[in-house]
């Protein structure tokens, strides 16, 4: 990454390879510590030679990658804790944040705006973004000064939200493909049984649910009810012969 603040990368959504995003920081806190390699480390870990304000847009970007490797500080923050850069490994995801003021001198919280960057498959990005928005519970592009932000970024607030929000409605598109195609694998096996219209309607409430969850922006209830949904479509299909093979396994 640039460190002239003065050449910022283009804010960039949707693209094949990588994705760059600016986040408004509201809150300081978690504070982390890191040893002399400037892998992070707890408060209070033995080792430690220095202090930092992670902030919480770095830790919802953390919670949205777990399970992941040990984040590094690369730019390890010297009089102000919360100007600092980190990178991070998570299976097909790599990540690098950068923190920085960008109005006020850096004298409060909502004076620092991060830099995001992501390497890695699309699909993968774009879950990771609902994710962290959804942990988030607000818009990270929207800034405590509008004109301070653009000119940091060199980019407008249009460009902003378009890389953002092309991010999150792929993954929710993803998921509402996916929500589909069981609500057609139900369809298919209404009437065909009359024992299995209980499971057909579990199913049926777990979509319900799933959409719900969609709608909130919360990916991992929505992986759980498109779960339950699933198992469901499974036991209520004729062609698995699930009672067949829960009797045979009884039986044994």
């Amino acid at each position: 990454m640039n460190d002239d603040e003065d050449g910022q990368i283009a804010s960039i959504g949707i693209h094949p390879k990588r994705s760059v995003l600016f986040a408004q920081v509201v809150d300081s806190n978690p504070r982390v510590s890191f040893d002399e390699d400037g892998v992070m480390l707890d408060i209070g870990t033995q080792g430690s030679v220095g202090k930092a304000f992670l902030g919480d847009v770095a830790r919802a970007t953390m919670r949205a990658m777990a399970p992941h490797n040990t984040p590094i500080f690369v730019k390890e923050p010297i009089y102000d804790e919360q100007r600092w850069e980190i990178s991070c490994t998570s299976g097909e995801l790599q990540v690098s944040i950068r923190s920085r003021h960008y109005w006020g001198f850096g004298l409060l919280t909502r004076c620092f705006l991060n830099e995001i960057l992501i390497d890695g498959e699309l699909d993968v990005r774009a879950r990771c973004i609902l994710d962290i928005v959804a942990s988030l519970g607000r818009n990270p592009w929207e800034p405590s000064r509008v004109r301070a932000f653009e000119r940091a970024t060199s980019a407008n607030m249009v460009s902003h939200v378009s890389a953002w929000e092309g991010l999150i409605n792929l993954a929710k598109n993803n998921m509402n493909s996916q929500i589909d195609i069981l609500q057609d694998s139900l369809n298919r096996l209404k009437g065909v049984r009359e024992e299995a219209r209980s499971i057909l309607l579990e199913a049926e409430e777990s979509l319900d649910r799933a959409r719900k969850a969609l709608s909130d922006k919360n990916a991992p209830a929505v992986e759980r009810a498109l779960s339950r949904a699933s198992s469901a479509i499974f036991r209520a299909d004729p062609k698995t012969d699930f009672d067949s093979a829960e009797r045979d396994l009884i039986g044994d």
